[in-house]
Formats: C-alpha cells, sequence, structure tokens
C-alpha cells in the first residue's frame, strides 16, 4: 500500500460525504481530526506488514527530537515542504538560492513521502531534513513551536488544513511555489467551503500556469502570480554541472544508447521484448528501475536474454562487452541521462503518471513516454511540440525506436525542440525571489 494515496484519498474523498451531513467549519475540523487519528492508527498496523508505510511512521518519530536537536529560540528559520521527490526537485532552486542570500538563516526541509525523504535526507542546503509530521492540530502547534519560521513555502500541493490554519494563526509569511490547481479539486466545488478556508493561509501563490490562476481567481484569491515551474530552471542548471560518468561512458563504446529511467514492471515488459527479439547489436541500453529491491532487480535481469550487468556489479568487468546495464542504485539517473540517444521515461502505464521527462529533455533527446501523461503539464507541451512520443504497446516501441535508430537528422532535430520547451520556460526562480527579497 502506498502511504500517500491511503492518507490523502482518507482526507480528500470521505470528508466530501460527512460535508453532506454536517455544515459548520468546527464540525469538520472535528471529523477531520477524527480522520487523521484514524489514518494513523491503520497505518500503524499496516506498518507491520508493509515495509514502505514502516518508513512512513517510523521516521516521524524522529521529527521532532531532530528539530530541538538543530534549531533554538535565536534561530532564523525557513521551512521547505515537499510531498515527495519530484516536488523537492522544484523547490530545490529556491533553497539553494535562498540559502546563499541568507547563510545565517536555517533552513528546514520536511516531506511526507519515505520516496522523498530517503534519497534526500542528507541535503546538503538543509540543517534539518525530516518527516512532516501527521496533520493533527496539536502536532501542527508543537512543529511551529520549535520550528518558528519566518518564511514557510510548500511546493506544488499538499494543503494539510491544521498546519495551514496554524501558519495562519501565527501571521507566518507562507508561499505555494510552482502551484497547480485542477477544477476536479475540492476548493472549487461547492461542498468545498472548508478546504477554501486553509488556502487564506498563503500569502501569495506562485502557479505554473493561467488556468490555475483563473481558477483560484474564481473563488476570490487574487494573491496569485503565473510564474511557471522552478523544475525548468532545476534541470537547466543541471546541464550546466559536470555530469560525467567513466564508467558510463566504458559501457557505451560510442554506440546508439537509450536510456530507461524510472521503468516499472510494465514499462520493462516492452523493453525486454525489443531488447530480446529486435534490438541489433549496435544498440546498448540501460535500464534505470524505478524500484530497486533485490528481487525485482534479479527478475528484469534474468529475462532478458543479452549479455547484462548490474552497477552494483560493475567493478573488475570489461563493461563495453555488455549490451545491458541495469542501474540497481539511486542518485545518478539525471547524470547517466546526459549519454542518451533517446529515452524512454517510465510510469505512464501505472496510475500514478509518467516520471520526470524534463530530465532528459534538458539534454535535447527525444523522449517516449506511456499514455498516462495528462496531468503532467511539462510532459502535456513535451507531446504537443512533437518531441516526446506516447506509446500505447510493444509495437509502437519498437517502430519508434526503429525510427529513431535510422535517421540522425530526426534524432537532432526532436532533441533541439525538447531542449528548446526547457531553455524557454526558465525563469520561475528569479521570479519567486524578488517576490520574497521586497
Amino acid at each position: 500500500m502506498n502511504p500517500e494515496i491511503f492518507y490523502v484519498y482518507t482526507v480528500y474523498w470521505i470528508l466530501p460525504f460527512f460535508y453532506a451531513l454536517f455544515t459548520t467549519f468546527a464540525l469538520m475540523y472535528f471529523l477531520y481530526n477524527l480522520l487523521i487519528l484514524f489514518a494513523g492508527f491503520v497505518l500503524k498496523i499496516t506498518a507491520l506488514f508493509n515495509k514502505k508505510i514502516k518508513l512512513f511512521i517510523d521516521g516521524r518519530k524522529q521529527t521532532f527530537f531532530k528539530l530541538q536537536q538543530a534549531i533554538s529560540e535565536k534561530d532564523e528559520v525557513i521551512w521547505m515542504h515537499c510531498a515527495s521527490l519530484g516536488e523537492f526537485e522544484q523547490g530545490r532552486p529556491i533553497i539553494e538560492k535562498l540559502k546563499l542570500k541568507f547563510p545565517n538563516r536555517k533552513v528546514v526541509l520536511t516531506f511526507f513521502s519515505p520516496s522523498g525523504y530517503e534519497v534526500r535526507k542528507n541535503y546538503e542546503y538543509a540543517d534539518v531534513v525530516c518527516y512532516l509530521p501527521l496533520d493533527s492540530a496539536k502536532n501542527a502547534k508543537r512543529f511551529l513551536d520549535i520550528v518558528h519560521p519566518k518564511l514557510a513555502i510548500f511546493v506544488k500541493y499538499e494543503f494539510w488544513p491544521n498546519m495551514l490554519k496554524e501558519l495562519n494563526i501565527r501571521n507566518i509569511e507562507t508561499l505555494l511555489i510552482s502551484g497547480i490547481f485542477r477544477e476536479n479539486q475540492l476548493f472549487f466545488k461547492g461542498y468545498g467551503a472548508w478546504m477554501r478556508k486553509s488556502l487564506t493561509a498563503f500569502s501569495h501563490f506562485f502557479v505554473q500556469d493561467e488556468n490555475s490562476k483563473q481558477l483560484l481567481n474564481s473563488i476570490n484569491f487574487n494573491n496569485v502570480t503565473v510564474s511557471g515551474d522552478t523544475r525548468f530552471d532545476r534541470v537547466f542548471e543541471i546541464t550546466q554541472q559536470n555530469n560525467k560518468l567513466p564508467f558510463i561512458e566504458e559501457f557505451i563504446d560510442n554506440k546508439y544508447t537509450l536510456v530507461a529511467g524510472s521503468t516499472w514492471k510494465e514499462d520493462e515488459l516492452m523493453l525486454v521484448d525489443y531488447i530480446n527479439n529486435k534490438a541489433s547489436e549496435n544498440e546498448k541500453f540501460i535500464i534505470a528501475p524505478h524500484n530497486i529491491n533485490p528481487k525485482d532487480i534479479a527478475d528484469l535481469k534474468n529475462s532478458i536474454s543479452k549479455k547484462v550487468v548490474l552497477f552494483s556489479e560493475k567493478d573488475d568487468k570489461n563493461l563495453s562487452d555488455y549490451q545491458v546495464f541495469i542501474i540497481d542504485t539511486v542518485g545518478i539517473l539525471t547524470k547517466i541521462y546526459s549519454y542518451a540517444t533517446i529515452a524512454y521515461v517510465g510510469g505512464g502505464f501505472t496510475k500514478t503518471g509518467v516520471h520526470n521527462v524534463l530530465e532528459p529533455a534538458t539534454f535535447g533527446i527525444p523522449i517516449l513516454i506511456g499514455p498516462n501523461y495528462h496531468k503532467f503539464n511539462e510532459a502535456v507541451d513535451l507531446v504537443k511540440n512533437k518531441a516526446c512520443f506516447v506509446i500505447d504497446d510493444s509495437k509502437e516501441l519498437s517502430l519508434h525506436l526503429d525510427k529513431f535508430f535510422q535517421s540522425d537528422e530526426l534524432r537532432l532535430k526532436t532533441g533541439k525542440i525538447a531542449k528548446k520547451q526547457v531553455v524557454d520556460k526558465t525563469g520561475a526562480t528569479s521570479k519567486i525571489l524578488e517576490f520574497i527579497a521586497k
């Protein structure tokens, strides 16, 4: 079970039912807090059988201790909250610029999800990295008593009513950055008044698109700026860093290379079919699965009939002898994309949707994805501009790979479009920083 999905669905799908029965804010807060207690209890039981939820529960046991050890009453604090790893990448350019501008201020970085915290728990620009406690009224007050931020920044979404209510009461400047709103959200429903009230905590909304601004305006929030998505700034910065990986260069050996990032089993079945039955010896494949538990990695390796090497066993190997490289580690996919001839980004066959298409796009690489991408504006735009192509099955994957393999001109043209999509949309970070500096 995914803890984020369980928690959010409990809160946001059950509450509207109760709203039909009870209409006062006081009763809604009472019901909300009951649901938080219920969700916490169920998650603790589920943690006995689920490793990810165990991380979700156990990690939160350390939150207040970590904060008390690192933050004093005299500290000036900037607090940023991210749901998970993707939102962290959106918030990262803001944090790093603020840390340079205000080196004496402490930075507290919180995550909701283990998939964000576990990867970035040692992030060097934050003085404390921890989980956000479950959103009870008591936890919200205790958290803000300890952290006492001068500035609170929420990335993209994560609207926790008790925390926002307490931020509002304390008159703490609170920003939403890279926000995106959709008409089907609770704020824009007739029964959503209680959740709309939570939005009054935000001093300003920095949103990705005009539609989000219009939706907020429709419920009388006019403190909105269309700044764009800070991820474009982040991925553009990646191209300016050292992305050299000698072991990847050795493996590729100057051959045409498909890099498949953040893949799920649905993606891998198609990729393996192509590798086993259609790939030529002049093609190389790097697969970086979303989940890297040993059993799944072993199953993937055993399903491939070509020579396969894992990242964990690469030492003392002549990597150029292998045709498939499976990356059973985290943190290096972005650099690996810089070596790709073409990229496949996974997740497009799952309910949650495609993963980060901007990382390969920034390197000027044609991109292939699955069909579930419509809730990600950057993917929609790349598809619309023919820098990214949607596949529905193994046959379409093979057709696109063959087409790009046979035409250098097509690859270069498509890659230029992808890169231009990134470059043209940079600048959100500077707009937000200008507002903060006022």
